[in-house]
């Protein structure tokens, strides 16, 4: 499946690729169906819907969407596992990343007037 243009985004939004499993191949092929299911979306939103992940989505906007495409939500938004920063450790086993916080010591600050 094609990733979001943002690497950060937390979903990846395939209408895109369902749309050409579908035979429709512009965004403007979208309009007619969506105002078919009762759905009123400019030609500009059509647009943006399909071409930019959405950060927020109406329900009876995603429900019209998969009776359009004959797919489920599940199709339509992909959420990509997240890995984790530090590798799991057993419960009470040593850090390895590291010093030990005992081992740190406080460093006294400089402080640099510019009067002075």
């Amino acid at each position: 499946m094609p990733k979001t243009p943002n690497p950060d985004a937390p979903i990846t939004w395939n209408l895109r690729p369902l749309m050409a499993a579908a035979g429709m191949f512009q965004t403007t092929d979208l309009i007619a169906p969506l105002r078919a299911q009762g759905i009123q979306l400019s030609r500009e939103q059509v647009f943006r819907l399909v071409t930019k992940t959405p950060e927020r989505l109406n329900v009876e906007v995603l429900a019209a969407l998969c009776r359009i495409l004959e797919c489920s939500p599940n199709d339509l938004i992909e959420i990509p596992k997240v890995q984790s920063e530090r590798p799991r450790r057993a419960a009470g086993a040593p850090e390895t990343s590291g010093p030990a916080i005992g081992d740190l010591r406080p460093i006294r600050a400089k402080l640099h007037r510019p009067h002075e």
